[in-house]
């Protein structure tokens, strides 16, 4: 018995302007240069699960057209996608349906539409894999493969049970990073958010000695591996992360996650992160205005009550010697046409070393897309292939569709300009030669990597 492991890669602004001009998956690639070749944690993670005596083989495809990266020489294959890259993953599924090959479709987009997804598939797994996996496969096995698989009300994957994920299925030379989920969910409640908090009942952390053994298992295959750990949100539990944190000082690797804004209020945490071989911490800032803030969390208005002291987190985290990857959104409900001007003073005074910027995405099964679709200000719907992070597909409360796309374009020539980009690096670089920061000696190709 043979599974194939299907992860699609590759996802592009459906926009042609936005492609032109390299706007891609934020993470992934940056302006059209790949940054993170990031392989598919989940179906590693499954693949773990897979009993010893199933064949099983992990393979990305970027283009559905390209034949000879689809062969159907499996008995089962499951396919795991991103929302932008679904009809893609719909054309492969019927593919394989046509010649002979049941499919299983998993991930966020076909928990929250799992009809759609049953049209092109013979099973859908709802929620989280790892409670699912184990039991479609014993169904395959006695040829009654349902329909739907979803997790009991009471059930959740217990990270303490984790499996090791299959890295060992990879090729070495096609990523620069390879990942490991140290937790799973986020407290805060964005409506925009479709992340794992849609597919978890709660916020959990996995066991120090289980993180790694996984870190562990990563560098038997690659020497100086950079990791990047898959968390919606690190840091949450704080003493468990710096019993990690602890832990990860000995293992001398050089790290990636992200986090929220409030790990600026820990001293202990920063150093310790910064021993422990943290390079760049990602924080969804949102926006640099209260504003734009205002009213996007639904337990709360936390970030709101954050801003006054946004500018001070990031000195504080940087001034460690750890960059600051800051995520801005477009389009807030908030947002005026000054936010543009507003976002790029805001990466100039603070110097932030990297800079993201997107627009508001109304994903499917987000809160934000169930507002939005009753309000009337969905632009397309179904336009799935649209949920980029930079693709329009809503109308903004306080400006047009096409002045908000003008403002992203305009903003992104002059975040991404390489005068811009250089300046804010070299005034960081400036902290570490001046002793102002209590790192250890880091240099300036060692954060590029």
């Amino acid at each position: 018995m043979k599974i194939s492991l299907i992860a699609m890669s590759g996802v592009r602004a459906a926009n042609e302007e936005l492609t032109k001009f390299g706007l891609t998956l934020p993470g992934f690639v940056e302006r059209s240069k790949v940054i993170a070749s990031l392989p598919s944690l989940s179906l590693l993670t499954l693949a773990g699960l897979t009993p010893p005596d199933v064949e099983v083989e992990y393979r990305e495809i970027r283009d559905v057209e390209d034949g000879a990266a689809a062969p159907t020489d499996c008995d089962l294959a499951a396919i795991s996608t991103y929302s932008a890259q679904i009809f893609e993953a719909y054309d492969l599924a019927d593919r394989f349906r046509a010649a002979g090959v049941p499919v299983v479709i998993g991930g966020l987009h076909a928990s929250v539409l799992p009809d759609e997804a049953l049209e092109h598939c013979a099973s859908v797994a709802v929620g989280e894999g790892e409670p699912l996996w184990p039991r479609i496969i014993e169904d395959f096995r006695r040829g009654r493969l349902q329909r739907v698989y979803r997790p009991a009300p009471d059930e959740w994957h217990d990270f303490a049970s984790s499996p090791m994920p299959r890295y060992e299925l990879l090729d070495p030379a096609r990523y620069n990073r390879l990942t490991v989920q140290t937790s799973r969910g986020c407290p805060h409640r964005c409506d925009f958010c479709a992340s794992s908090i849609l597919l978890t009942p709660k916020y959990q952390v996995k066991p120090v000695e289980r993180v790694i053994a996984e870190i562990r298992r990563i560098k038997e295959i690659w020497r100086n591996p950079f990791v990047e750990f898959a968390d919606d949100n690190s840091f949450v539990q704080r003493p468990h992360y710096k019993r990690l944190l602890g832990a990860l000082k000995e293992e001398r690797i050089k790290w990636f996650t992200e986090a929220d804004v409030s790990i600026a209020d820990d001293p202990v945490l920063l150093d310790l992160m910064r021993e422990s071989g943290c390079r760049q911490v990602l924080i969804g800032l949102e926006s640099p205005t209260a504003e734009g803030l205002d009213g996007i969390e639904l337990r709360g208005n936390w970030k709101r009550a954050r801003h006054p002291r946004y500018e001070e987190a990031i000195q504080a985290i940087q001034s460690r010697g750890i960059t600051v990857n800051g995520c801005f959104i477009l389009g807030l409900d908030g947002d005026t046409e000054e936010v543009f001007d507003a976002v790029y003073g805001f990466i100039d005074r603070t110097g932030l070393y990297e800079a993201q910027i997107t627009v508001l995405t109304p994903f499917p099964g987000t809160p934000l897309y169930e507002r939005l679709h009753r309000e009337g200000r969905i632009l397309q719907e179904r336009a799935w292939n649209r949920c980029t992070l930079f693709d329009i597909n809503h109308v903004p409360l306080r400006m047009s569709p096409g002045r908000l796309q003008q403002g992203l374009m305009d903003l992104a020539r002059r975040v991404y300009d390489r005068e811009f980009i250089r300046d804010r690096r070299e005034r960081f670089f400036a902290q570490l030669r001046k002793g102002r920061v209590t790192a250890p000696a880091i240099s300036e190709e060692e954060l590029e990597r």
